[in-house]
């Protein structure tokens, strides 16, 4: 997947605007129109329409990068049973560091969501690794947790004394994380 942040960066760096760059998208099967709204919504990290893997490769041979360097991977793991409170006080300990420090933290927090999320920090690693990115240069540039409600499988009340009913809260979250090549200049 396209990393927005990046792709901006770099035409900062390469001063290339989005008309120039956009040239590059028309031959990939949009007009000019639709080219320059895409990159503008990808840059804003924006992913409607979804970028393909060929208009990455696209991109990246304008700028005249490596397909690695402007790609982040992810994963995500829906309905985690852990609600989203607790979730973000585990996933906020791995935000923006190195996936191996990140991996050690998650090894020794001794809350239940940290298994969760290191399963899903692996299978980003395991993901950027099947495209042949570099495993020891990557950082986690997107750490996220959506509230997903009340877990599936549970009743919505508890039979108490004299007719009452009290309400059971086992929530359930959306984890998600992204992955990408920390840059070295």
């Amino acid at each position: 997947m396209l990393n927005g942040e990046r792709l901006q960066q770099i035409c900062r760096q390469r001063k290339m605007s989005v008309p120039t760059l956009a040239e590059y998208l028309v031959r990939g099967g949009f007009d000019a129109e639709q080219a320059q709204s895409a990159l503008r919504n990808w840059m804003r990290r924006l992913y409607t329409p979804r970028p393909t893997a060929e208009d990455v490769r696209r991109l990246a041979n304008a700028l005249g990068v490596e397909v690695n360097e402007i790609s982040q991977w992810q994963a995500s793991h829906r309905f985690a049973p852990s609600s989203a409170r607790k979730a973000r006080l585990v996933m906020d300990l791995i935000t923006g560091r190195q996936v191996q420090d990140a991996l050690d933290v998650l090894k020794f927090e001794h809350r239940r969501a940290a298994y969760h999320i290191r399963k899903v920090l692996e299978s980003a690693i395991a993901n950027a690794d099947e495209q042949e990115a570099d495993v020891e240069s990557l950082v986690i540039c997107e750490a996220r947790v959506d509230g997903a409600g009340r877990r599936l499988g549970t009743k919505g009340w508890r039979a108490k004394d004299r007719g009452r009913a009290h309400p059971i809260w086992k929530e359930a979250s959306h984890l998600y994380v992204s992955v990408a090549q920390e840059r070295t200049e």
